[in-house]
């Protein structure tokens, strides 16, 4: 089997994973996430763009139903051991097909959990699975039951986390000498993203972020290229990825001559990531992280041009993001511990100027202040 983790390690999420049903009183769970499922197990697939779910019982034995692409996928890459396949067929009904697996399991008016909170379970067959289970037993919406447990990070899961953070290092490392008047857009994503392959890392979750002139305004990856100009600003957010395992990184690197405007925000990005620093420790929450961002952007004037979040968890994750929570926003009370892994940036768009500023990395939290995962560091980069 291809794992990515010891078997000891698995063992230990499925206890932990087990307390939490017990608490809760389930008799058992349906997962619908693929990082819950890979989490637990190793399963390694995109397969959950299509009906699937892993059937966990409170005395963790599990059982997983997906299609026949994905059988021998589960074998080669999970701890699981009863895969039972659903019919491709016209008129397919795989809600149907789990309810009576549910029935097989000897569920029947039993307390189950359901993971709805994921692309892994789309609101068609959400719906199609609550027809089923209506009448079958008590239902509970766990969603974010396993994502609780993802969010602090093993020993294991930090040596992949440190991974993606060099991975992320060398892809800047590798780009740099490309930015520059002249250079085109797709150079520099292919030398990015290339390099983080040939350093043994994996598709992100998602596409890097790629844009300059207007489009360094962006916070999302478009279609589309163009060339560097003598005086340009070029947005880049990108992550290596290892087993699944992210640390994102966020630069605007200027090209030729830097603006009064830019140099202010840098400043501001700069003021505002070192105020996130020092609030990322355990006697804080995500809140308070958020809040004290947007702190430094209002003592600067840059309430409008600042975004409602300033960061995120993350860890391993599946298309179509590498986001995971808690996030950094107002009013969030999920509380800072050690060892998780926190993706932090400042975005500053400043549409009337046409200007963007960017700065972002992904730490580990300690017992006091966190540990930036990047070797690089923050100052402002003009090629």
């Amino acid at each position: 089997m291809a794992l990515h983790f010891e078997r000891a390690e698995f063992d230990a999420r499925l206890d932990r994973l087990k307390m939490e049903m017990a608490e809760q009183k389930l008799d058992a769970v349906l997962l619908f996430a693929q990082e819950s499922m890979y989490w637990l197990t190793g399963y390694d697939t995109f397969g959950y763009c299509f009906f699937q779910s892993l059937v966990v019982k409170a005395d963790g034995s599990m059982v997983l139903m997906t299609r026949s692409a994905d059988l021998r996928q589960a074998r080669h890459t999970s701890t699981i051991e009863n895969i039972i396949v659903w019919m491709d067929r016209e008129n397919a009904h795989p809600a149907s097909d789990l309810r009576n697996l549910l029935n097989d399991l000897d569920l029947l008016g039993c307390r189950i959990g359901v993971e709805y909170e994921t692309h892994g379970l789309t609101a068609r067959n959400g719906q199609m699975l609550d027809e089923q289970l209506k009448t079958f037993g008590t239902i509970v919406d766990i969603s974010g039951l396993v994502g609780g447990l993802r969010t602090v990070k093993s020993p294991a899961e930090i040596k992949k986390a440190e991974k993606a953070a060099a991975l992320s290092d060398e892809a800047l490392k590798a780009a740099l000498p490309l930015i520059k008047q002249g250079a085109d857009e797709g150079d520099i994503l292919a030398k990015m993203q290339g390099t983080v392959f040939a350093g043994g890392g994996d598709y992100p979750a998602n596409e890097f972020i790629i844009g300059s002139g207007s489009d360094a305004l962006l916070c999302r990856y478009k279609a589309g290229r163009r060339k560097l100009t003598k005086n340009d600003q070029l947005t880049l957010e990108w992550s290596g990825a290892f087993h699944h395992y992210h640390a994102p990184m966020m630069r605007t690197v200027l090209v030729g001559k830097v603006s009064k405007r830019h140099q202010e925000l840098y400043e501001a990005a700069r003021e505002a990531l070192e105020a996130v620093e020092g609030r990322m420790r355990p006697e804080n929450t995500f809140g308070d992280v958020y809040d004290a961002h947007a702190k430094v952007m209002e003592a600067r004037g840059l309430t409008r041009h600042r975004l409602n979040a300033c960061g995120y968890s993350v860890g391993a994750r599946f298309s179509p993001s590498w986001m995971d929570a808690p996030m950094f926003y107002a009013g969030n009370e999920a509380g800072i511990v050690p060892n998780m892994t926190l993706f932090a940036h400042i975005i500053i768009m400043d549409s009337e100027s046409d200007v963007a500023m960017t700065l972002g990395q992904t730490y580990l939290t300690t017992d006091g202040a966190p540990k930036a995962l990047s070797r690089h560091d923050l100052d402002l980069i003009v090629r």
